[in-house]
């Protein structure tokens, strides 16, 4: 944790509960926009175009416009935020349609499973050493995935490509020499303008729905700072609170959608009741992991400052 005074820490805490709780939440918002009639992709259009103000507000909060603008002199930063500017588009189309299909649960399985593909990805691609504690965490994961499979009769391609387009993003923004609220400043305008086109032609084949009631209006104005404030806060509270501890908050918003799709009556047969058991199990390992591993870090840090 970069800051030791207690009322920054609780302040950290809160902003990270927060942006999970919204998280948690934000399927019923776009379920709500989804029964006013509106599709996906129009939704996801939206979606992006009003983040564009949202994030640019964030940027001049956090003082980066400098930041955000000397991003146009860096063509390796601009391709590189294309590339996560594809891969958290289809995480949020693949959700939006999920939460509107009656899949909450396929989304929850996939941020469930999210930390887990992170780890498996740091080992493939960062050389990161997995103990024996992660590998069993992630095998958990893998008989979960395969039961849920067996469950549905199917592979549980939601869970699977919003784990992993998620946890790609992840991989590239690690890469990018930008901030936080610079990096979604910039995603968003890069989506923005193939966004507004889409949105400007079906308004002008009367498909859209903008203009068609004050109600829907304001429902896809929102889904714009929906998206950039739980972001935002994330990218505070991250820079503040030990890994550890973000580690446990990460899992309040898969816990909340599994709720809600239960409440709205979701199928939930005992073979995928199986599946989360697995999964539930390979998350607490995970957890536990990531506490040993904080604990370590805190004892070597003590004995350090000590010997001085």
């Amino acid at each position: 944790m970069s800051s030791s005074a207690p009322g920054d820490s609780r302040l950290a805490l809160t902003a990270g509960i927060a942006c999970y709780l919204i998280w948690g939440f934000v399927p019923l918002a776009f379920q709500a926009i989804g029964a006013l009639g509106v599709g996906s992709w129009e939704m996801l259009s939206h979606r992006i175009v009003w983040s564009i103000p949202a994030a640019a507000l964030f940027v001049l909060l956090a003082s980066q416009a400098r930041e955000a603008v000397s991003v146009l002199r860096q063509p390796r930063v601009l391709a590189w935020l294309a590339v996560s500017s594809v891969l958290i588009a289809t995480n949020w189309v693949v959700f939006i349609w999920a939460v509107n299909s009656g899949r909450l649960l396929e989304t929850s399985l996939g941020y469930y499973i999210n930390p887990l593909v992170n780890m498996a990805a740091g080992a493939l691609i960062f050389r990161e050493r997995i103990d024996r504690i992660g590998q069993a965490a992630i095998g958990l994961a893998l008989v979960g995935v395969v039961i849920q499979a067996a469950a549905l009769g199917h592979l549980p391609w939601v869970s699977l490509v919003l784990a992993f387009s998620f946890g790609g993003y992840g991989i590239v923004r690690k890469r990018v020499q930008a901030s936080a609220q610079t990096g979604l400043f910039w995603e968003c305008l890069i989506l923005g303008l193939p966004s507004l086109a889409y949105i400007l032609w079906l308004e002008g084949r009367g498909a859209g729905h903008f203009t068609t009631a004050p109600i829907d209006s304001a429902w896809l104005i929102a889904s714009g700072p929906i998206t950039a404030a739980p972001l935002a806060l994330f990218a505070w509270a991250a820079r503040r609170l030990p890994l550890s501890a973000m580690g446990f908050l990460q899992f309040i918003a898969p816990t909340i959608s599994f709720c809600i799709g239960l409440l709205q009556g979701e199928p939930f047969t005992p073979l995928r009741a199986l599946s989360f058991v697995f999964i539930w199990i390979g998350a607490a390992v995970f957890l536990y992991g990531a506490w040993r591993r904080s604990r370590a870090v805190s004892r070597a840090v003590a004995e350090t400052a000590a010997a001085e």
